[in-house]
């Protein structure tokens, strides 16, 4: 019996101890490279997150405007690639027309001085709008950006025409297989250089629609995450990457990043070996947190090389440079 408990210990010990130099990063060499910048909806107008609801209007709510912008222009894009973003995340809602505006709400009422479901509106509609009519910082007092949106919400093909050499991550907005299969078609017709720079995530029926249309596009939604890390936290111990995980992207929040095997840096090195990309968010996901200034920056582990979801591009872009 003793001997069974003494060899069950050493076996035991032997695991622990394979387990934790499998996993730690302390003997890896540090890679040069610096983390990619991730600008939520390019250079937009921010808002205080406590509070948020799926129906809150944000743009009654902004901080005092530091800059020109409203999110999803083209303008907006411009600056936050000058800034030293390296992606840009936009949101697509289908238009009657057969295109895409370039448009983050469901409804036109909170930003815009029109009304309704933004998908039952043809693209020669949207462009009539001021998207910048909604915004205010003082409750109502005034309204900075009234008469400095109109015309500025931009189709997907004039923004993909515009940028043909920068990279985008396209939000799907709703559950809609059948808008994922026209965004496929519409995609396939790009260049496949261009269409290497791009990726999707969204819906799980509109993203798998599109992923079985372009199966060489990143694409990533709840379901395509989930195939990926559940394996992933029962087995990456050993270092096994999913087949699921291959050449797809993941949103890591960072409440639950300590958990992951091999965090950060030996998960990072698993995951870009099977070409994908990770994301890394603040808090805990859930409304689209970013690391917005010098106090989340520090949050994020030195060793850590992989994206970062910012929607201050402009702030913090200059202090990772430095």
């Amino acid at each position: 019996m003793k001997r069974f408990v003494k060899i069950t210990a050493i076996v035991l010990a032997g695991l622990a101890g394979f387990i934790f130099f499998n996993n730690s990063s302390l003997f890896m060499e540090s890679r040069e490279e610096e983390p990619e910048l991730l600008a939520h909806r390019g250079m937009a107008q921010t808002f205080p997150m406590e509070g948020i609801e799926s129906d809150t209007c944000t743009a009654e709510r902004i901080y005092q405007p530091e800059h020109p912008y409203l999110e999803n222009t083209i303008p907006s894009m411009e600056a936050s690639f000058d800034a030293g973003a390296d992606l840009v995340e936009i949101d697509i809602q289908p238009t009657t027309d057969g295109q895409f505006a370039v448009f983050h709400d469901w409804e036109l009422d909170c930003r815009t001085d029109g009304t309704g479901v933004t998908r039952e509106h043809s693209m020669e509609e949207l462009k009539q709008l001021d998207i910048g009519y909604g915004y205010t910082a003082d409750g109502g007092e005034s309204y900075p950006f009234r008469g400095k949106g109109e015309g500025l919400m931009p189709s997907l093909d004039e923004v993909l025409t515009h940028f043909p050499d920068e990279e985008f991550l396209i939000h799907i907005k709703s559950d809609d297989a059948a808008e994922g299969r026209q965004l496929a078609d519409y995609l396939d017709e790009l260049p496949s250089n261009q269409q290497e720079s791009l990726a999707v995530y969204g819906g799980d029926q509109p993203v798998q629609a599109l992923g079985e249309q372009l199966p060489e596009m990143r694409v990533m939604s709840m379901e395509t995450l989930k195939a990926c890390m559940i394996p992933y936290l029962a087995d990456g111990w050993t270092g096994y990457v999913p087949a699921e995980c291959e050449g797809s992207q993941i949103h890591l929040p960072e409440k639950y990043a300590f958990w992951i095997w091999g965090w950060p840096e030996k998960f990072q090195h698993r995951m870009k070996s099977v070409d994908t990309r990770v994301v890394l968010v603040a808090g805990d996901g859930g409304w689209s947190e970013g690391f917005d200034d010098e106090e989340d920056i520090e949050r994020i582990p030195d060793n850590y090389k992989g994206a970062i979801w910012t929607n201050r591009i402009n702030k913090v872009a200059p202090i990772l440079k430095e």
